[in-house]
């Protein structure tokens, strides 16, 4: 069984929420063999380096997430997305620790570490073109410099930018989420970037 990793044993200290939750699916994890880190500042478990499940602790629920769900069998029916714009990860979604059964987690984990080892991969089915909304093509318009700078990003940063301001209902809080993110874009980073 790999050894636990101090940086976990700090998060779990922390953990204002889900500490017996994280606690247990972290045992689990370990019992199947996986490595653990911190990475996206969450405990991410890892299969010969490479990702296959990272603990999620969220308001509502604390969540098992697996990098590779999508190519997952679910024949209990309990893998949710993580939303409308996600194609590979699924998640298991616990609200008390009485919720993670040993057993039912642990085929999971194995399956997503069977799938990691076939070495087979998500086939991402293209996403339609993105509407962006009006106040972003305007502001691209009247700044070259920024125009190139976000045409300089890649697809997936340049869609989630606009996702996030096209979510916005009304055209004054759209124009301020643009004006916000105009240093990132200009730094060639994504919305989520630091």
């Amino acid at each position: 069984m790999p050894t636990q990793n101090p940086k976990i044993d700090t998060f779990v200290t922390r953990s204002k929420r889900w500490r017996g939750e994280i606690r247990k699916l972290r045992a689990i994890l370990l019992e199947c063999g996986l490595e653990e880190d911190l990475k996206w500042g969450k405990p991410c478990y890892m299969f010969k380096g490479k990702n296959v499940a990272i603990i999620q602790p969220f308001r509502a629920h604390c969540s098992l997430m697996f990098f590779k769900g999508a190519l997952m069998q679910d024949p209990r029916g309990l893998l949710r997305s993580q939303g409308p714009n996600t194609q590979s990860a699924r998640r298991l979604e616990f609200t008390g620790d009485s919720q993670i059964k040993k057993t039912v987690v642990k085929s999971y984990v194995k399956q997503a570490i069977a799938v990691e080892k076939s070495g087979k991969s998500v086939d991402f089915k293209p996403k339609s073109e993105l509407d962006p909304p009006k106040e972003l093509t305007d502001v691209l318009k009247e700044n070259r410099k920024l125009a190139k700078a976000f045409h300089a990003l890649t697809p997936g940063r340049q869609r989630s930018y606009v996702l996030h301001f096209a979510a916005a209902k009304q055209s004054k809080t759209r124009t301020a989420r643009i004006e916000k993110c105009i240093p990132k874009i200009l730094m060639g980073k994504g919305m989520n970037e630091r």
